[in-house]
């Protein structure tokens, strides 16, 4: 049987940089084909050749058999493509099946919008896809999960075939990916060609029969997802062998260097204790919705507390202060770099030197050498990808961005650096990179507080590990008392 849809031999370059070369691979109905590489190989960019927001230079796409070129998305849609992002992006103000409808909405023999029929259409996609959401409701507070559901709709309104799953489940719930994955499985069945998008291996490797495999902006293979190991997988998209994703260096243990007691927040968390000394890397653990956030973000000062204390180098710290934490030598890296770390319009070197502004100022002016000197060490100190640093910081990949948001941080030479979901969305290289990061800087003396809920970055990474479930801490765990069970148990409430 033929490819639905057949990338053959695209290239695509903007100015100097190359981002696809030569890329080449067939999209099969009735199967998932993942495709994977390191931020920065040239994914986005092939996606965005298949929504037809991007011409490739050379090469050509191949429907049904027919060479094709995409003027524009509304050709992409023409030809049965649906692309559904990260970060889905419905009309908040308007319902569901508005959303749903949007650019095909039913008319009625005066020319109307049929509101009715536009309701009935909706309720039966989302039933066909088994699930349940409301046709009516507004699309504005509907979770990523709910979103992703809406425009998995829309493209079977569209009667997309080939259906582009960028990163879906990366801000979900293990439950919400469960439900997301029963529903890919169905269009699967039905014979919908899937292009899966993903930093977990395991969800490829549950979801997928092919995966393509890009480095460098260049084709590496396209095999069976079950002829290939997750080593395989690794190997071929860095290029090397990883020897371990968790460098964990030995670390001299210091003096205390943060002390939370009783910290309490109505309806968020509750009589929260821990410390962290010099030198160690704490993990917060637990289930999405535990608190583990909320409870840093309160130490920070970004959120205020009911009751307890924040004691830092022994002073009590000003709550609801994030500058009276800044200026005590704490640094925070937010688990939405976006939206909270970065201000995506500005350089990057403008974001790297942004909490050191001042200091870098004479006479109250910011000379652009002295920032773009600052920016340079730090870039260079973290490896950084980047073409200039007066480039925008929104066009670096997302593990370069997070190193930009570490390279922030770092420039104010902290005692204490909390990172949330520090390797969230990034490939595992640059995973590893991160940290191999960590890990020297707490041998060099820095207190490390870690939020992640990849448990076997938890394990590699953490001399201590708090446990929280629903709010309050469940378990205290040393590195060496640490397992994937024991963690799991005390997150889940359930007993040893």
């Amino acid at each position: 049987m033929g490819a639905v849809l057949e990338v053959r031999d695209v290239t695509k370059s903007f100015g100097a940089v190359a981002a696809v070369q030569g890329v080449s691979f067939p999209l099969y109905a009735g199967e998932a084909h993942a495709l994977v590489g390191e931020n920065g190989a040239g994914k986005s960019t092939i996606v965005k050749m298949l929504a037809g927001v991007h011409r490739p230079d050379t090469g050509t796409l191949v429907v049904d058999g027919e060479r094709t070129e995409f003027a524009g998305p509304a050709d992409a849609k023409a030809a049965g493509i649906a692309v559904i992002y990260q970060e889905p992006t419905l009309f908040p103000d308007l319902s569901v099946a508005e959303n749903i409808a949007m650019g095909n909405q039913p008319l009625t023999r005066l020319r109307q919008i049929d509101r009715r029929a536009m309701h009935v259409n909706a309720a039966r996609l989302f039933a066909r896809l088994g699930v349940q959401v409301d046709p009516a409701r507004p699309a504005r507070g509907l979770s990523i999960a709910d979103q992703q559901l809406v425009e998995i709709a829309k493209a079977l309104s569209a009667e997309a075939r080939v259906l582009v799953m960028d990163e879906p489940t990366a801000a979900l719930s293990g439950v919400e990916v469960d439900r997301l994955f029963a529903v890919t499985r169905a269009l699967r069945d039905e014979g919908a060609a899937i292009v899966f998008i993903s930093h977990r291996f395991e969800e490829i490797t549950a979801l997928c029969q092919r995966v393509t495999i890009m480095r460098d902006g260049r084709h590496v293979c396209t095999e069976p997802v079950g002829e290939l190991t997750v080593d395989d997988m690794i190997r071929r998209m860095v290029g090397r062998d990883l020897s371990t994703l968790y460098p964990k260096q030995e670390a001299t243990i210091g003096e205390t260097v943060l002390e939370v007691e009783g910290l309490s927040r109505e309806g968020v968390f509750r009589d929260v204790g821990f410390t962290v000394r010099a030198g160690e890397i704490v993990a917060l653990a637990g289930l999405v919705g535990a608190g583990r956030s909320e409870v840093m973000q309160a130490v920070f000062g970004v959120d205020r507390y009911d009751r307890g204390t924040v004691r830092f180098l022994g002073r009590g710290l000003k709550p609801g202060s994030p500058r009276a934490s800044m200026a005590a030598g704490m640094g925070l890296v937010p688990e939405d770099r976006r939206q909270q770390g970065l201000i995506i319009e500005l350089s990057i070197a403008r974001n790297v030197t942004l909490p050191r502004s001042r200091a870098l100022a004479r006479l109250g002016l910011l000379f652009g050498g002295a920032e773009r000197r600052e920016a340079a060490h730090w870039t260079r100190q973290l490896q950084t990808r980047f073409g200039r640093l007066s480039d925008p910081v929104g066009t670096l990949s997302g593990g370069n961005q997070q190193k930009i948001v570490l390279a922030k941080w770092l420039a104010t030479g902290p005692k204490l650096l909390i990172v949330d979901e520090p390797t969230r969305g990034i490939d595992v290289g640059t995973k590893a990179e991160v940290h191999r990061l960590l890990s020297a800087l707490a041998a060099r003396g820095l207190a490390v507080v870690m939020v992640s809920s990849e448990l076997p970055e938890v394990l590699g990474m953490a001399d201590r590990i708090i446990v929280l479930r629903e709010g309050h801490v469940t378990a205290r765990l040393t590195r060496a008392e640490a397992t994937q069970e024991a963690v799991m148990y005390a997150a889940t409430g359930q007993p040893t």
